[in-house]
């Protein structure tokens, strides 16, 4: 890999970041520090020595059809148990033990107890394809896997030769297997009835404790090693920034085995000592939302994409004079945004804005619990259309960045300095600079130990010098980290022209009709798109799904559509044919990863014919 000349890197330096001392004036005193606890074992030591009797978690019984409360201290003794579990293992610090659940208290248990025998989780996520959590089990040398059900059971039946290295497999429920299975075992079976006290060994606090597999786009996933430093860290420096209380609620329903998820929300809450309740399910999400009435929510930018399509499809349906009415309410709340950022003066126009949110940004504000002070997007860039409308409705979003291999987080917005269509400010501490092609390196103690088993990987992405190549292309302006592109997906036109694809993606989806967009062109003389359509859309719209192919005139008329959402690109820059997919793309088709992100080159392998048809026809 070709490294920047260090000549042309613009050094950055160690961020401070002064200006975000405004956040607040309020401090929690009971976070508990670095210095305090320097592994994930001792964090929740020091957590059930604190406050033993607040409430740590909270999930739905379906049995009893109600929400039940856990405590720290009901929490440590359930962890003592599956610690001796684990123990009768025979498993020693830096042994790997797995995980496929959905996000749930087991989830939370399971870890804490292998944080706190040293040993290293490999968090797996249920949708994963059977031939990736075979990799993963194989690479990562587990000797453990805890599942959750009969189904993900049979999904390891094809890759039965990869699984010979795992001891032990635990399920939470009863599971049959054709073959007698000696090291299957129900979660009832495994566990002893007592234990004595949660034990937090000592250790370093450079020892790894996971190892997280990315779900790259291209080849196999890599895994990402972090420590305990590394997570404990980013942390600490995360809450230099923005204030959690230990009043704070999250409503956890971003998988766990995603890394900001994972950090911000599940240890941060330890940290400041706040609650955590998990959500039942993406379907019932919106009633969660209304029933736990959460403060903080930790999502990716499609959540947030589709509460606005459906609030797009719904204003498309009512009468013009609601929609002029949600317009004029957003337009007045981003100005009084800006306004209360010092970013805008005051206009008479922000005397309407009680009314305005009342009537408008109340009802939103509403749906998402009424309660919530920090919407936090990561993991992908929100757009800012999305991230304007949100924000002007009084949705407080909080649009950070980061990489599984930095812990994962290392810029983010606060309340007090606040640009949506940003990244935020690097995390204090974060030593950042703009190198070749302007892409981010990063060099900090959140920089992973390097990835499992895979030297020359490492080598690609931190340089001798400790710096972390990040891919992004960025800009800095007013001290907030803006991403502009990835390096790898740029398209060059056969006349040399660049095209991040991205953001013409972005720009696209915005449209409740198209559901999924991919841009292609590299190496053609124009570009052309593959989209999946909204069912729902189509058929409010009358589109005949069926007859799509054989239709010119609507094949006309949706690039015109899409012509009309990239108005603002260059003339190069625009759609020139169109094909339409009836497959959505998915987890289980092996089109997205686990992560929802496009598989860029299997969809492009996939659809190849419909591609070159895209090309040959009009040549």
């Amino acid at each position: 890999m070709v490294r920047p000349n260090q000549r042309r890197c613009t050094e950055l330096g160690r961020s401070n970041n002064d200006n975000n001392q405004r956040v607040t004036t309020t401090v929690n005193t009971d976070y508990i520090s670095y210095a305090q606890a320097d592994t994930l074992g001792r964090l929740f030591q020091q957590r059930l020595r604190r406050s033993p009797d607040a409430t740590a978690y909270i999930e739905y019984d379906r049995e009893q059809q109600r929400w039940i409360k856990y405590s720290w201290r009901e929490t440590a003794a359930e962890v003592a148990r599956w610690q001796a579990a684990l123990q009768r293992e025979k498993l020693k610090p830096g042994d790997r033990i797995a995980l496929m659940l959905r996000n749930c208290r087991h989830w939370s248990i399971y870890d804490l107890a292998a944080q706190g025998l040293g040993l290293v989780i490999v968090p797996i996520y249920t949708n994963d394809r059977p031939e990736n959590i075979g990799y993963i089990l194989q690479d990562a040398g587990v000797k453990l896997l805890l599942l959750e059900n009969h189904e993900q059971w049979q999904s390891l039946q094809q890759i039965q030769h990869q699984l010979a290295g795992l001891a032990r497999i635990v399920t939470l429920q009863t599971v049959e297997s054709e073959i007698p299975q000696p090291r299957l075992l129900h979660l009832d079976a495994w566990l002893p009835a007592t234990a004595g006290k949660y034990q937090a060994v000592d250790l370093d606090t450079n020892a790894l404790a996971t190892i997280v597999y990315t779900s790259g786009t291209t080849g196999r996933p890599k895994g990402v090693m972090l420590s305990h430093r590394n997570i404990l860290w980013d942390i600490e420096a995360g809450l230099k920034l923005i204030d959690v209380f230990s009043n704070d609620l999250f409503l956890s329903f971003l998988p766990l085995s995603h890394a900001l998820e994972r950090t911000v929300g599940y240890y941060l809450p330890i940290v400041a000592g706040s609650r955590v309740a998990y959500a039942r399910s993406i379907p019932e999400l919106a009633e969660d939302l209304q029933q736990l009435r959460p403060t903080v929510l930790i999502a990716v930018p499609r959540i947030f994409e589709r509460i606005y399509n459906k609030l797009m499809s719904a204003l498309d349906e009512g009468p013009t004079l609601k929609r002029k009415l949600f317009e004029s309410a957003v337009q007045t709340g981003w100005q009084n945004f800006n306004y209360q950022q010092g970013r805008a003066h005051w206009s008479p126009r922000l005397l309407g804005w009680p009314l305005l949110e009342r009537l408008v940004a109340k009802k939103l504000q509403q749906r998402l619990g009424g309660r919530l002070r920090i919407a936090v997007s990561g993991g992908a860039p929100l757009t800012a259309e999305i991230a304007r409308t949100f924000v002007g409705l009084g949705v407080p979003i909080l649009q950070g960045y980061g990489l599984t291999e930095t812990s994962p987080i290392i810029a983010e917005n606060t309340h007090a300095d606040n640009i949506p269509d940003s990244v935020g400010l690097i995390l204090p501490g974060i030593e950042a600079r703009i190198g070749e092609n302007d892409e981010l390196q990063v060099r900090s103690p959140t920089v992973m130990l390097g990835y499992w088993n895979n030297p020359q990987a490492t080598a690609e992405t931190i340089d001798p010098d400790g710096w972390l190549h990040t891919g992004d292309k960025v800009k800095i302006e007013q001290n907030h980290l803006f991403i502009t592109g990835r390096i790898k997906e740029i398209i060059v036109l056969a006349n040399g022209e660049k095209v991040p694809p991205a953001d013409m993606e972005m720009c696209i989806a915005l449209d409740p009709l198209f559901e999924q967009v991919l841009v292609i062109g590299e190496g053609r003389p124009y570009l052309s798109a593959m989209v999946v359509l909204n069912p729902k859309q189509c058929e409010h719209e009358g589109i005949d799904i069926e007859n799509l192919s054989v239709d010119g005139a609507l094949n006309k008329r949706l690039l015109e559509r899409i012509s009309s959402h990239l108005g603002s690109f260059p003339g190069y820059a625009q759609i020139r044919r169109l094909a339409v997919i009836d497959e959505p793309w998915t987890v289980e088709n092996s089109l997205l990863t686990p992560t929802l992100k496009a598989r860029r080159h299997r969809i492009i392998e996939r659809y190849s014919d419909q591609l070159e048809a895209l090309y040959t026809r009009h040549s």
